[in-house]
């Protein structure tokens, strides 16, 4: 019983509870609380900070401070670990002016989003990871509080985020930011492999991509026949992606490196003496190395090793330094205070590109209205002041004392351009134009709402939580196959889950997401990228270009040679050594001969219907009626001396009726060769698209080829007919026997027309004209130099041999 009674007590309890808590919740509906977070010290405090409140806040990460830290122990707290003097790249201070500017100048602009305020909210990265990661995970904070995620008081997120400098800097930021969609700009280097679209899918770049200034050393490379180059590259990933692009892009140049030196990281106090020395000890190849070109790729820090390396150098054994440096658009030439008097004569001929760069028309008055006081909230400017001006100020912090009193009258003009530049840098000039882009882009955003009419009506428009940049995200299987490419289903995997296969040799694809491959149409080829069709060159031998122009003056000039051989012997046709070799058959070779060369000429120039029919008939029947002659002549010589014996009945055929019978038979024979080609398959302009991937050769087409090799082993038959019957009169005893000058002729003769066959049948084009037009030059030109060559050096130069006594004493 007293169970019962206790467990009714105890509901009644818990009702009761239950009541007051809905009392509670009904009294405090609608209302809101701000949370607040209660935090310990943050035991990692960020010293260098610059904000100005606004509507819209721009968050930015700037590289203006290097903190020097100790190697990891894990014994005692990170800001314990720092050294108090930090090192101050005072050049890159402008960036953080850079940006202060941009948003003055939209806060002046009532263009620009009126009744909006813009402000800022700059950190510093510290080129460390860790105070990056932090310094992001600042920004989304609320600010005095380092609590991410929680909105503790009011929380104003940025609208973008501008940074960093180095591409390190860079993809520390996005690794966090990514996760946020939020809007990122970066103003410096950034890998490209690293922005794949797929990670990093909010950050935008506002300098171009390094290939294209790696393509602009290699044609400065080419430029001045540089062959032999030196490679230096930051030794982490970055250098490597580096090696891994321009080794190939070099090679397949036909450029070499001589030596790849990795530039070391400067990262830990502890770290630096080893990292001078290992430097020293692989440099040390560098300076005797005989390549007079470095190719260097560095970031920030990293370049102050190698300044530090090159500056201790003269004071070591290393030999003189003469090098060119080649460096990208990272390197800025800046240096830390203490280095403003080193030497930089070694960088002296460097060969840089520059970021490109505009001044606004009132960045130099800002510039000249900075001072330390010029605003509150600068966290940058005291180091700053102290560094570039080499003074302390009073309240200083720093450690040491110092005669110099910063005044805070100093002015930046002063300074040398490898401190301070009081014209905008390019590095400057994308953070300027990184603040206009967040601010254009609010801007279209803005004007595209419903609302917007009101806005201009002069009402005042409630700033919204600006959500970042959103993305349209991809969810496919795999990226589209690009043109030039086709589709291969994945074994094992679903249909719209493939790989991207080149195409095959001579076909293409020109669209995305190809099914198949298709070849090209006879008259165009695939251009290198396989993803167009390109129109193919017609390709014939003529003379408008050198081999057409010099075959050409060959056929012209031994035309003209004969013409002149052909005068001289009809200018001494009387006499003996004319007279003696039948004068007619003479005149007949060699005005044939004359015809041979000239028909060279139909070969050349575009093939039409009448050059196709004559081009290989013409020079067919013109070479048998000049190899027939020069038959008859030898037959002549032989008949003539057979006569000479007692009872000998080859008086009869001695004359000029069988010479003219010889040439007349073995030239109509030919001729009715050709007429029975014309007749049945006559050769005609042809276009072959097939041979040659790039051209379309227009020929002619033999139209039968078993007659083309007719006409071909008819004259071969000729001369090895002449040549025999030459070869068995050469002893002949006469003084003006020319037996064995057309022997040696014959013999020129039926090689060239040997080696012709096999070399015309492995040729194509115009290469296979140009060798038929070298054939009927060379041949012609053996019997035109061989028979005639040693005549006219009697009649000319010995005319005292020409005479018919000498004849007579010759045969006695």
């Amino acid at each position: 019983m007293e169970f019962d009674n206790w467990k009714q007590r105890f509901f009644v309890k818990v009702l009761v509870v239950l009541l007051l808590l809905l009392v509670l919740l009904t009294c405090n509906a609608g209302k809101k609380h701000s949370i607040n977070c209660t935090i310990e010290v943050d035991p990692l405090p960020l010293p260098h900070e610059f904000s100005q409140p606004g509507d819209l806040v721009i968050g930015g990460i700037a590289s203006q401070v290097y903190l020097v830290h100790e190697t990891p122990s894990f014994e005692k707290q990170p800001s314990q670990m720092l050294i108090n003097e930090p090192l101050s790249e005072t050049k890159n201070y402008q960036h953080i002016l850079a940006l202060a500017f941009a948003i003055k100048e939209i806060n002046e602009n009532p263009l620009f989003l009126p009744n909006i305020t813009w402000g800022f909210h700059i950190l510093n990265s510290y080129y460390n990871a860790r105070m990056t990661n932090k310094a992001i995970l600042s920004l989304l904070s609320t600010q005095q509080w380092f609590v991410p995620n929680y909105k503790c008081a009011v929380l104003k997120n940025p609208t973008a985020v501008i940074g960093g400098l180095d591409s390190e800097t860079s993809v520390n930021m996005a690794t966090i930011i990514a996760n946020y969609k939020m809007p990122q700009l970066t103003y410096g280097s950034f890998s490209p492999t690293q922005n794949d679209g797929t990670h990093f899918s909010s950050l935008y770049q506002m300098v171009p991509k390094e290939a294209y200034q790696y393509m602009g050393v290699l044609r400065l490379f080419q430029h001045f026949n540089w062959k032999w180059i030196g490679l230096l590259a930051v030794d982490d990933d970055r250098g490597d992606r580096f090696l891994q692009t321009v080794i190939p892009l070099l090679s397949e140049n036909d450029i070499c490196f001589a030596f790849s030196v990795r530039l070391p990281k400067l990262t830990y106090l502890n770290d630096l003496t080893d990292s001078i020395l290992r430097q020293a000890e692989m440099s040390l190849g560098v300076f005797e190395e005989k390549a007079r070109v470095c190719f260097v790729y560095a970031e920030h820090p990293s370049q102050f090793l190698s300044r530090l390396l090159l500056f201790l150098a003269p004071l070591t054994s290393f030999p003189p330094l003469h090098k060119v440096w080649i460096v990208t658009c990272q390197w800025d030439f800046e240096s830390m205070s203490f280095q403003r008097l080193w030497d930089i004569g070694s960088f002296h001929g460097t060969i840089s590109f520059a970021v490109h760069s505009k001044q606004p028309p009132r960045f130099q008055h800002f510039l000249q209205a900075i001072n330390p006081s010029w605003a509150n909230g600068d966290g940058f400017i005291q180091n700053f002041w102290e560094e570039a001006f080499s003074c302390l100020f009073k309240v200083s912090n720093i450690q040491g004392d110092s005669e110099n009193t910063c005044t805070g009258e100093e002015e930046l003009e002063t300074l040398p351009g490898i401190l301070f530049e009081m014209s905008m840098t390019g590095h400057s000039y994308n953070v300027y134009n990184a603040v206009y882009a967040v601010a254009h882009a609010l801007q279209i955003m803005y004007l595209s709402r419903s609302n917007h009419r009101r806005w201009f009506n002069g009402e005042q428009m409630t700033v919204q939580n600006v959500q970042p940049w959103q993305v349209v995200p991809l969810s496919v299987c795999n990226e589209k196959c690009h043109p030039g490419y086709s589709r291969q289903k994945k074994e094992g995997e679903k249909f719209c889950c493939y790989e991207c296969v080149p195409c095959p040799e001579g076909m293409i694809s020109e669209k995305k997401d190809a099914d198949m491959c298709v070849r090209c149409l006879q008259d165009h080829y695939p251009n290198h990228h396989q993803n167009k069709c390109v129109p193919k060159t017609i390709s014939f031998l003529s003379y408008k270009e050198a081999l057409g122009v010099i075959l050409a003056t060959l056929a012209i000039s031994f035309s003209l040679v004969t013409v002149l051989v052909l005068g001289t012997f009809v200018k001494y046709r009387k006499s003996p050594i004319v007279k003696a070799n039948n004068r007619s058959l003479t005149y007949i070779l060699l005005i044939s001969l004359f015809h041979c060369f000239l028909s060279s000429l139909l070969f050349i120039g575009q093939p039409g219907k009448v050059t196709c029919l004559l081009q290989h008939t013409v020079f067919a029947i013109i070479f048998s009626v000049a190899i027939s002659s020069v038959l008859a002549k030898t037959m002549t010589v032989i008949l003539a001396f057979m006569s000479t014996k007692p009872g000998s009945r080859m008086r009869s055929l001695v004359g000029k009726k069988l010479a003219y019978s010889v040439v007349l038979s073995g030239s109509l024979v030919q001729v009715g060769i050709c007429v029975l080609w014309l007749s049945t398959s006559p050769p005609f302009p042809d276009m072959d698209m097939l041979s040659m991937n790039e051209k379309i050769i227009v020929e002619c087409n033999e139209g039968s080829a078993v007659m083309f090799y007719c006409v071909l082993g008819y004259m071969g038959f000729l001369a090895t007919v002449s040549f025999i019957v030459a070869f068995l009169a050469r002893k002949l005893p006469d003084s003006f026997n020319e037996a064995k000058f057309i022997t040696f002729s014959m013999l020129i003769f039926c090689s060239v027309w040997l080696c012709f066959v096999p070399t015309y049948l492995s040729t194509k084009g115009k290469s296979m004209v140009a060798v038929e037009i070298f054939s009927i030059l060379v041949s012609g030109a053996g019997l035109l130099v061989c028979i005639f060559s040693p005549k006219c050096y009697i009649i000319v130069l010995k005319p005292e041999l020409n005479n018919r006594g000498l004849l007579i004493n010759k045969k006695e």
